[in-house]
Formats: C-alpha cells, sequence, structure tokens
C-alpha cells in the first residue's frame, strides 16, 4: 500500500505541454520511405512507439507511462501536425476504432517474438499476394518497434539506478522483466503484466480511448499460479503489481478525463467451469486499494460462483467505488449464443467500456448509438388529426406507436450506417491493433477489413425504459380503463407542461409505475425491451454484423431529457429521463425486492449489448452480518433473469454535503451509469440525478 499511495502522489503531479501523440506520429509519416496506407501508418506507429523518451516513476513497479506525449508545441508544429493528419486521419469510436478487448491471452502465451514468428509464416502463405503481404509487413514494423520501446524502457530504468528518490531494486525488476520481453514470451507473472501494460500504453498513445484489460484474472492466472507453487509470488506481491498497473490508469486524467479502462473478473472458462481463482480476488483487493474510478470492474457472476466472491465483490462496493458492477453470466450468454457465435467465444467474452459485452479479440472495436423512443410516443398523442382521434383502445395506440418505433429504427440504422461509410476501411488500416485480434494475422486483413474472426457490431442503446412504462400505463389507466381523459386532453397538457393541469398531472403520477412489481406498469417495459430487440434483430452492420441492444444511457438520459417536453407519465418538460433499465428515480416506491422483480421481467437474454440496473442502498448494508442478505438477494435477481446491477452505497447525506462543499470530498467516488467518476468533478445535474436514486436502507 505505502508504494500505491506513493505513486498516486507522483502521478498527480502537473505536467508541462499537452497530449499530443501526433507530434511524433507525424514525425514517421515525414521521415518513412513506405508508399502505401498501411506502410505509412506503419511509420506513424513506429515513431510514435520509438521517438518519446520514456518516463518511469520513483515508484513504479511495472514500467510504461503517458506522459511522454505531452508536448509543447509551437504554431508550426501544430501546422504540421494538421497538414499530415489531414492525409493519414484516424479512427474514432463512431468508425470502429476504440472500445476494444485485445486477444492478451495469446499475446502473453506467445510474446512479442512469437507474434512475429506468426507474421512471417503468415508472410510465407501469402507470399504471392501483394497487398496481404503489405499489410503483414507493417504489422510486423509496429511489433518491432514495440520491441524496441521495451529494449528503451530497460534501458531508462538501468540509467536511473543510483538517482536519488529510486529504488535500484525495483529499477532492476523493470530492466529485467523489460529486457526478458524482447527476446520471448513472459515467464513469470510480473513479466505478463509488464507486457500487458505497455501494449495498453500503446494503444492509448494511438489516441484510443476505453480499450479494455479484459479478462486479466484469466490469461495471466498460468504465469500466476506457476510463480505461486515455485515461491516467487505471494498474493500481497501480486496485488501490489497489479494495484501499480491500475493506478497508472489514473494518468490519463492528466489529459482532462478519465479512462474506462474495464477489466472483467470471474464468470466460467472455456469448458464452462467456474473460472473464479486466486488471482480473481488479488484484481478485487487492489482495486480497493486504488480506491479510484479509472479501472471499471466487472465481474461475471455464473450460477457456481463461490460466496466469497461475490462477498469480496461487495465489500469494494461498499466503500463506496460503485464497482465492480455484477453481471449475469447466464443470462449474458444466452444472448450472445443468441447472435450464432460459438460457445467457447462466448464462454471468454469480457465487457468494454462501460457494460458492453465484447468477444475478446474475435471482433472489430465497438460502436454504439443513442436510440429516443420518447419522441414517436408523444407524436402519438402531439400529432392531432384522425389517426389519433380514430384510437378507441389500447391495442390501436400500441399499434400506432409500434409503427412509429419501426420508422424510427429504420432512420436510426440508416443513421448507422452513413456514420459507418465515413471512415474507408482501405484509408483506415490500423496494422498494431490488427495484431491482437485473432485471425487478422492468419488472413493477412485488417480488423476493419475481413481480418477479424467475426464482423463488426452495434449497440442500440435503448434508454427510458421507466418513462416509457410509466406513461403507457397511465395512458391506458386514465385514458382507455378509467375513461377519466382522452388522448386530446392529454396533448393539450403536455404541450402547457401541465400548467393549469394540476390535477391530471397528480393522477397520471399516481397512476402504476414500473418499479413496484405491478404488472400494468412492468408489461410495458417487456414489451418496449422485447419488441425492439426484435426489429432491431433484423438489422446489421454495414459488413454484415449484428445489431444487439442495451437497456443503458450514460447520463444521455439526462442531456435527452432536456429537449424532449412533458411526458403522459407526469414528467415535466427537460426533466431527465428514467436511467438505463432502472425505474424512474422515486417512484419504486415499494422497496427493492418490487424494484428488482419489475426490473427482472423482460428477456435480457435479448439484449446482448448489456443492461444498466443503478440502485443504493444505505453503507449499513454492506456491513459484516448483512453483506451476506444482499448477497442473497443478488443471486435471487440473476435467477430471475435480471442481468446486471450496480451500487452506490454512499449515503445521501454525503452527497449533499459533497455538493455544498467540493473541497472536502475530493476523492470521494461514486457509480455514475455504466462507469464511476469523482463525484466533485460531475456536472451539477448529473450530481443531482445521483442524488435522486431511490435508496433502500436494508433488505
Amino acid at each position: 500500500m505505502n508504494n500505491v499511495n506513493a505513486l498516486r502522489e507522483e502521478i498527480k503531479a502537473p505536467v508541462e505541454g499537452e497530449f499530443f501523440p501526433n507530434y511524433f506520429r507525424c514525425k514517421g509519416y515525414a521521415a518513412g520511405s513506405l508508399t502505401t496506407p498501411s506502410g505509412r501508418r506503419a511509420d506513424g506507429l513506429e515513431a510514435l512507439f520509438m521517438i518519446p523518451q520514456p518516463f518511469i516513476y520513483k515508484n513504479d513497479l511495472i514500467a510504461g507511462s503517458i506522459r511522454p506525449y505531452f508536448v509543447v508545441a509551437s504554431d508550426e508544429d501544430r501546422e504540421t501536425v494538421t497538414q499530415w493528419m489531414t492525409r493519414y486521419p484516424e479512427r474514432w469510436f463512431g468508425t470502429n476504432g476504440d472500445h476494444f478487448a485485445a486477444d492478451y491471452r495469446t499475446a502473453v502465451s506467445e510474446g512479442v517474438p512469437g507474434m512475429i514468428a506468426h507474421i512471417e509464416r503468415s508472410m510465407d502463405e501469402h507470399k504471392d499476394e501483394p497487398d496481404k503481404l503489405d499489410f503483414l509487413s507493417s504489422m510486423k514494423a509496429t511489433l518491432a518497434a514495440l520491441i524496441i520501446k521495451l529494449h528503451l524502457y530497460a534501458k531508462k530504468a538501468r540509467s536511473l539506478i543510483g538517482e536519488e528518490g529510486y529504488d535500484d531494486n525495483n529499477l532492476r525488476f523493470i530492466a529485467n522483466n523489460c529486457e526478458a520481453l524482447t527476446a520471448g514470451a513472459p515467464q513469470t507473472f510480473a513479466q505478463g503484466l509488464q507486457l500487458v501494460w505497455m501494449i495498453h500504453n500503446c494503444f492509448v498513445s494511438e489516441g484510443r480511448y476505453a480499450m479494455a484489460l479484459g479478462r486479466i484474472d484469466q490469461y495471466l492466472y498460468p504465469l500466476y499460479e506457476a510463480d505461486v507453487k515455485r515461491g516467487a509470488l505471494d498474493d500481497e506481491f501480486a496485488t501490489e503489481l497489479l494495484a501499480n498497473v491500475f493506478m497508472k490508469i489514473c494518468e490519463n486524467r492528466l489529459r482532462g478525463f478519465d479512462d474506462v479502462v474495464n477489466i472483467c473478473i470471474g464468470g466460467v472458462d472455456r469448458d464452462g467451469v467456474c473460472a473464479v481463482n486466486g488471482l480473481t480476488y488479488c484484481v478485487i483487493h487492489a482495486v480497493r486499494d486504488v480506491n479510484l474510478p479509472g479501472p471499471n470492474l466487472s465481474a461475471r457472476v455464473c450460477e457456481d460462483a463461490p460466496d466469497r466472491f461475490l462477498d469480496e465483490c461487495l465489500k469494494v462496493i461498499g466503500t463506496g467505488l460503485g464497482y465492480p458492477a455484477l453481471m449475469n453470466d447466464t443470462v449474458n450468454m444466452k444472448a450472445l449464443l443468441h447472435h450464432g457465435y460459438e460457445l467457447e467465444d462466448v464462454r471468454d467474452y469480457c465487457m468494454v467500456g462501460c457494460i458492453e459485452n465484447f468477444l475478446t479479440g474475435k471482433q472489430p472495436p465497438w460502436v454504439d448509438g443513442r436510440f429516443d423512443p420518447i419522441n414517436p410516443m408523444l407524436s402519438v398523442i402531439l400529432d392531432d388529426g384522425p389517426e389519433r382521434d380514430g384510437i378507441t383502445d389500447m391495442d390501436g395506440f400500441m399499434q400506432i406507436y409500434k409503427a412509429k418505433l419501426k420508422k424510427a429504427a429504420d432512420d436510426y440504422t440508416a443513421w448507422m450506417h452513413g456514420v459507418s461509410s465515413v471512415a474507408d476501411p482501405e484509408n483506415y488500416t490500423a496494422p498494431f491493433l490488427s495484431c491482437f485480434c485473432d485471425f487478422c494475422i492468419d488472413r493477412g486483413l485488417d480488423i476493419n477489413m475481413g481480418g477479424s474472426k467475426y464482423r463488426s457490431s452495434h449497440g442500440a442503446v435503448l434508454m427510458g425504459i421507466g418513462t416509457v412504462s410509466d406513461s403507457l400505463a397511465a395512458i391506458e389507466k386514465l385514458v382507455f380503463t378509467d375513461k377519466k381523459y382522452t388522448l386530446s386532453q392529454i396533448a393539450e397538457a403536455l404541450r402547457a407542461n401541465y400548467e393549469g393541469f394540476d390535477q391530471m398531472r397528480q393522477d397520471l403520477l399516481d397512476a402504476p409505475k414500473y418499479g413496484n412489481d405491478d404488472d400494468l406498469a412492468d408489461k410495458y417495459a417487456v414489451f418496449y425491451t422485447e419488441y425492439l430487440s426484435d426489429l432491431f434483430d433484423g438489422k446489421r452492420t454495414h459488413d454484415g454484423g449484428r445489431v444487439y441492444t442495451a437497456m443503458a444511457s450514460n447520463v444521455s438520459n439526462i442531456y435527452f431529457g432536456r429537449e424532449i417536453g412533458a411526458t403522459p407519465d407526469g414528467r415535466l418538460s427537460g426533466v431527465p429521463l428514467s436511467d438505463a433499465a432502472s425505474p424512474t428515480y422515486g417512484r419504486d416506491k415499494r422497496g427493492v425486492t418490487s424494484t428488482l422483480l419489475s426490473v427482472s421481467k423482460p428477456d435480457y437474454t435479448r439484449c446482448a449489448c448489456g443492461t444498466v440496473v443503478n440502485q443504493k442502498f444505505s453503507p449499513s448494508a454492506f456491513k459484516d452480518g448483512k453483506r451476506e442478505k444482499l448477497a442473497q438477494l443478488i443471486r435471487v435477481y440473476f435467477k430471475r433473469g435480471g442481468q446486471e446491477i450496480q451500487i452506490n452505497s454512499t449515503s445521501r447525506e454525503i452527497l449533499k454535503d459533497a455538493m455544498d462543499h467540493p473541497e472536502n470530498y475530493q476523492s470521494l467516488v461514486v457509480r455514475v451509469s455504466g462507469f464511476s467518476a469523482l463525484y466533485v468533478t460531475l456536472g451539477r445535474e448529473v450530481q443531482e440525478d445521483i442524488l435522486a436514486r431511490t435508496q433502500h436502507e436494508a433488505v
């Protein structure tokens, strides 16, 4: 812990200049001799990996920092970079550029030299195919640059021996590990972790974001187990090494924001057997020691997961970090199998970004977008005319709403294809990234041009399930059952934002609400989830890949809510929509059991992307003797089909005080949506959204 805390203080130190990796990349473009798009990109990456001078913190145990990529650039430098980057632009999230989980298992088992040998064998097989030879040569060049980068870090570590403030033994440890990786595959746990972190550092230097570390407790476990058996490693040191890496994820704050680096633990192995192991617990303890929002921990909870695993997860959640997010392994795997993926690959899934399910090293980087279900519903009510006035029952209302949702889904798909077509794959090749995607080397193809085992996938992210369900339930009850109001009257009230319609608004607010185990409201949550999943199930990406649905929002419910008028659930114009798969805050009034009964009614095996269910519990629920009840509740929720749950445990009183006195809460971490963040850095609207969540005092 002392090493971790000391490293924490070092990382906080300001850095001069700005994060400007393209400054180095463009030096490679200018000096390179290759002429093909892939070759020029390899030139740029070689410069990016080799020119910046390595930086090693005084408390480092695992080398690799983004500080060398900060540059004090002149106007002339910027102009030069702009010219080169116009010629060789990059892909971003919307065009399959990041949100990816690399095949670290192969990287660790083969090592970089072994991967280069693999490329050379593929070059022999494709010797009569110039385009593939060109791309394979580019891949090889980037891995050769990675080896040089490891050499440079080893040299830097040795040069610092004897310098004040550094531990010479730690420097030798770093140097020896980096040197070993230039010659072969990792032979120790520390070497495996060093390789993984250096690869990740290269991804970040490329400008990529939300690059997951994936199932770190699985692909590093053989090295961990071997070290433990021969007495070269204990859990305390393994935890310290992991904490060293997780702490440096938060270096990204130097760029002005946190990176969402998802780490996945638990679940089953490729044979379907519970995979929780000793390293799993080291990861849990490491994120607890780091106590920062950077590593976004996800825990796959399979049916056979040991009680200790869930208890250790809850202990960390109870500190206020808000993670790990707890994932229902059974539901997630069924959801992915529905889309035709092979069982062995599905069993090895992880998460990228917030909660998005991903087939590790088997598909291109993830892309998603937000789907709006609210305006199609409002248009049924607000569009005056014979169509609305001809509605005589709820079935008639739903038929029109379904037609409008179908049109919205078609429009969304057209938008998705338009965004995807912005990036011509031939001009946006990714030779380094492709090295870490299965089949790219064997096929000699880029990850976004048919190299990966599976085609691209896209997540249509649904939100506002509570707003939709509550609105439809209110319409059924008050318009078609009680016949207290007409759709025309509802429309008039919505246009007026309920001014002068206080009684109507109160009646709408009093109607059945999702989150209380009320079948009238909950049936519309089932409809919303399953009907839209059916719609998108028939859609395809630009290259023929699958389109999944997710029930999430990533605080977009707040921003969408600003633009959406009043809704028939009694919500006022501009107020946030309901969050992800959660009930509208404050409307789930019958306790957590009823809330989770409602949330588990939709068939979430249809949502292959994933789900976010935000819940808040009093800190007392995490005390010794009480966590067992919470664990039992979660297991029952999962058996009933719940897909995910993530929990805040910071009291309402502390959150309120932090809003008024942020200077006293600089390290307060909370769960926002699919990620955690420092509470005082969040916008006021987001803080208020978190504060509004229903707090359950006990299970």
